[in-house]
């Protein structure tokens, strides 16, 4: 229990803990909030009230998930001051500015056109409301943008120069557009999408498998099933140029994820391994199971490497990761999910094509839907293990190969940083079960079908002329 005293690591986990609960929500927020601007223009395009209850009903999970997702976040940019004071004097100038970008330019947008999107639609125009609904979205992914482009500034230091310690920037848009900023931006994005699509489909799927306005919720399905066909595979071809570019910018990280201890020189052939037991005292793989001469392939798509893959022993241990274990399964968990998912979308949509989801006869697709079901946690778990690997794996940098993490942290008392974390724990752990209420609450009741259509005037408050005549109520 050694950790218990050590404000590095209590300051490490508190960062961690606090960061993979806040990415639960803003995961669904920033993709739900596309699908939303998707059902609100089918319903201004063909006026079917099904879309219009569409986006009111999922709008609820929207703003639960907003909600946790405020009230989560806030902490961890309190963080940067308290715990990681050295870093945020070295790099406040750029990454200070940013994170600042995001909270003034993502976050307002997002926050004030959200009351507009879910009590505007008696209050406004239609298409006035749809601009806010778009702002919403606008705003959510926008959030997306700001905080992966200053990871990956972190990820691959650019713009400037680093002189007796602290960061200065010199082309303000070229640390914006830092080598990993594209690919990360792209890979993130279509992440969130991805799982507020399966789990849109999931909880559609299980309205219709417990017979609960199915043809309902078969739109749904199949909205989420045609933008799914789009994006999985595309974000199986993203997410291999991410790992490309870790290839060229980060190699201790990608030795870490392929628990590859020994480096394969540059045009030779090189076994893939699929599975191992990474033993980092004796610096090797107990066992491992291989896939012959396929990691070129997997890395390159060619038959032989054409750069060297640098194995972990060509660093010393304080100079590249730990827990390589983690980070190897991180990864593998990460992409195994990937293409369970392209799986189960490619089984949806041949199912499509056959007439198997028409509203009569979807019912029957049974096991399809109970694998939608079982596939919505899922894109949750790949996004977590994403960032593991991509944070963990940077270590032992803050800022890859210029600040050192132990060289980043606040010389704060260690009781004091495990106080604070058991109560991030104790708080969050509310939230969570909160969250986890409401939202099977807002599940278990459903859409309202009663809601009045936008437009309906017999719905809005009366408005009384202070010009006509009301009658005297006195005495005669």
């Amino acid at each position: 229990m050694d950790f218990l005293s050590d404000t590095l690591i209590l300051s490490r986990m508190q960062f961690a803990f606090t960061a993979i609960f806040h990415m639960l929500w803003p995961v669904l927020t920033t993709g739900m909030a596309i699908y939303l601007v998707i059902v609100e223009g089918l319903w201004l395009k063909t006026k079917n009230p099904d879309y219009y209850h569409h986006a009111r009903f999922w709008s609820k999970l929207y703003v639960l998930n907003f909600g946790i997702g405020v009230a989560s976040g806030s902490p961890m940019a309190f963080q940067f001051g308290t715990n990681w004071a050295p870093f945020s004097e070295s790099v406040g100038d750029f990454f200070g500015s940013v994170l600042g970008f995001e909270a003034t330019m993502a976050f307002m947008l997002e926050a004030g056109f959200l009351g507009i999107m879910l009590f505007g639609w008696q209050r406004v125009n239609p298409t006035i409301h749809y601009i806010a609904t778009i702002c919403v979205a606008v705003g959510a992914n926008l959030s997306t943008f700001w905080i992966l482009t200053a990871n990956s500034w972190l990820q691959t230091p650019a713009g400037g120069d680093f002189v007796d310690g602290k960061f200065i920037v010199k082309d303000y848009f070229a640390a914006i557009a830092n080598p990993f900023m594209l690919k990360s931006v792209s890979h993130m994005f279509l992440a969130t999408l991805e799982t507020s699509l399966f789990v849109i489909g999931g909880i559609s799927a299980w309205y219709i498998l417990k017979k609960r306005h199915q043809a309902f919720f078969a739109k749904s399905f199949k909205i989420v099933l045609a933008v799914a066909i789009a994006i999985t595979p595309l974000q199986i071809f993203v997410g291999h140029l991410s790992a490309e570019q870790v290839y060229h910018h980060q190699p201790t990280k990608l030795a870490a994820m392929e628990a590859q201890w020994e480096t394969i020189p540059a045009g030779e052939k090189a076994d893939w391994s699929l599975l191992a037991f990474p033993d980092e005292k004796t610096e090797n793989n107990k066992w491992e199971i291989t896939i012959p001469n396929a990691f070129p392939y997997i890395l390159e798509f060619k038959s032989r490497l054409s750069e060297p893959v640098l194995g972990l022993k060509e660093w010393t241990p304080e100079n590249r990761p730990r827990m390589v274990g983690l980070i190897y399964y991180s990864f593998r968990l990460m992409s195994g999910i990937a293409f369970v998912l392209v799986g189960v979308m490619l089984v949806s949509a041949i199912q499509w094509l056959r007439g198997k989801l028409s509203e009569e006869n979807i019912i029957q697709q049974k096991w399809l839907m109970i694998s939608w079901m079982w596939c919505a946690p899922l894109g949750y778990l790949a996004v977590e293990s994403g960032w593991i690997v991509r944070c963990v794996g940077r270590q032992p940098w803050t800022v890859y190969g210029e600040i050192r993490t132990a060289d980043a942290v606040s010389n704060l008392p260690a009781g004091d940083v495990l106080t604070s974390l058991t109560i991030f724990i104790c708080l969050y752990t509310v939230l969570f079960f909160s969250a986890l209420y409401f939202g099977s609450r807002i599940i278990a009741k459903g859409p309202k079908f009663d809601l009045p259509l936008p437009g309906d005037d017999k719905d809005l408050p009366v408005e009384v002329d202070s010009a006509q005549h009301i009658p005297d109520s006195r005495p005669i």
